[in-house]
């Protein structure tokens, strides 16, 4: 890096600068990248994990950062698998890596082939201090939080007047429940004068008392960006309004002390505009349905008592006009017994024909099957027949008694034994016996 500063300053003595060496923007950016590696790679750097995220290849993306200044990181995927933890914004680490110029844009960037916790950075030191102070006193219970209404009539939204969050809630309370009003509390979302503001905007939400849910939303960021977010006063107040609150900051992954103090936490600021108001049709469904379930009642009273005064105008009417229906519903049933006593019968017969048809198959398969085990047990004994060992030329040694001789040991000198042989037997004669 000093030889390549030094090109550009004159050399002492000089009485005139020399002509200043133009470099063509590649080249430059390759020289310093070579003055990188030959000065500092490898280093290792410890640093506060800020903006992490981790790409759909697997590679990952964040600054290391401290008090005096920050630098960006790239961890391929390779390494990022080798890590035994999940790195998160806030999180102190160490990382070794070697330093270079992304070409692309002429930017520094630190390679990092490996990261190992060194502790919790100062930003998620503090959210953790007071998060557990909070939690121990009661703020987080679930017990303590309020229900939302199911029918809101206003619907407030504190955040930021250009914020993408108020664009994105404002837009689906419009789609999916028009009927509703919304007030915009407008509030600073980050920065040193945005807990003050998110405070004041709060209190007057409250004092006002004109909304049945406030909506506390904020796009997604880093831990720094989120910080206004943690502030203790308005966790404070959050806990103590007596309207439902709805928080909605960042993304799904990112949680503040708002989050935790808030009756319910949404995933995003869509989400929380989602949960504070069911859609406009689904209540218009609703009431549809119930007006169809009465009308539907009423229609049946109706014919319920039509039935009775007719049952009770045919009470009234002669007898024999009674004994006709009794006649006429007597002579139904004895036509459904026939037909279902022919029906029967019927079936029984088909199925009698189907057996019928079907038992000469069975048999001849059954003892088909049972001549082809019969044959194969037939060739399993032939095989096993010792005529076929002796005609591959083996023989059956026996004494007098008739006993098998299967070892020297049991033969004597002089001792008659017999051979049978594939075609025969032959007598023999002992003449001497092997030494062992």
């Amino acid at each position: 890096m000093d030889q390549l500063i030094n090109q550009f300053l004159p050399e002492e003595g000089s009485a005139s600068a020399p002509a200043v060496r133009v470099w063509p923007v590649g080249s430059l950016l390759r020289a310093i990248a070579d003055s990188l590696q030959a000065r500092f790679n490898p280093v290792a750097v410890k640093g506060e994990i800020a903006g992490f995220s981790r790409a759909a290849s697997g590679h990952c993306y964040f600054n290391l950062k401290d008090e005096q200044g920050q630098v960006r990181c790239a961890m391929f995927k390779r390494a990022a698998s080798l890590i035994d933890f999940v790195p998160r914004d806030g999180q102190l680490v160490q990382v070794r890596g070697r330093l270079g110029v992304y070409e692309p844009r002429g930017e520094l960037q630190l390679v990092v082939e490996s990261m190992l916790e060194a502790g919790e950075g100062n930003w998620f030191e503090q959210f953790t201090r007071l998060k557990a102070k909070l939690e121990a006193q009661g703020l987080f219970d679930s017990a303590r939080k309020r229900p939302l209404p199911l029918l809101p009539r206003s619907v407030g939204i504190i955040t930021s007047l250009g914020a993408s969050a108020l664009h994105d809630a404002v837009s689906t309370l419009m789609r999916r429940a028009p009927h509703v009003s919304v007030v915009i509390y407008p509030a600073s979302v980050q920065g040193v004068q945005a807990p003050g503001e998110l405070l004041a905007a709060f209190q007057k939400a409250v004092h006002r008392a004109e909304v049945d849910v406030i909506l506390l939303v904020r796009g997604g960021g880093a831990m720094e960006d989120l910080w206004a977010f943690n502030d203790e006063a308005l966790a404070r107040a959050i806990v103590a309004s007596p309207i439902p609150v709805i928080s909605g900051i960042g993304h799904e992954t990112d949680f503040t002390i708002a989050d935790f103090c808030a009756d319910v936490r949404a995933p995003t600021p869509t989400a929380a505009a989602e949960l504070c108001a069911q859609p406009q049709i689904v209540w218009l469904r609703a009431l549809e349905l119930v007006w169809l379930r009465l009308q539907s009642a009423v229609d049946r009273q109706l014919d319920s008592c039509s039935q009775r005064l007719d049952r009770a105008a045919a009470r009234v009417c002669q007898p024999s006009h009674l004994l006709a229906r009794q006649q006429t519903q007597l002579a139904l049933q004895g036509q459904r017994l026939s037909h279902a006593t022919r029906w029967l019968v019927q079936g029984q017969k088909g199925r009698i024909d189907a057996l019928s048809r079907s038992l000469p198959k069975a048999v001849a398969l059954s003892l088909s099957q049972d001549r082809q085990r019969l044959e194969r047990a037939q060739a399993r004994l032939e095989s096993l027949d010792p005529k076929w060992v002796l005609q591959r030329g083996y023989a059956w040694l026996a004494d007098a008694q008739g006993r098998a001789i299967t070892s020297v040991q049991q033969a004597r000198v002089g001792q008659p034994l017999s051979a049978t042989l594939a075609d025969g037997e032959l007598n023999l004669t002992v003449d001497q016996r092997p030494l062992i």
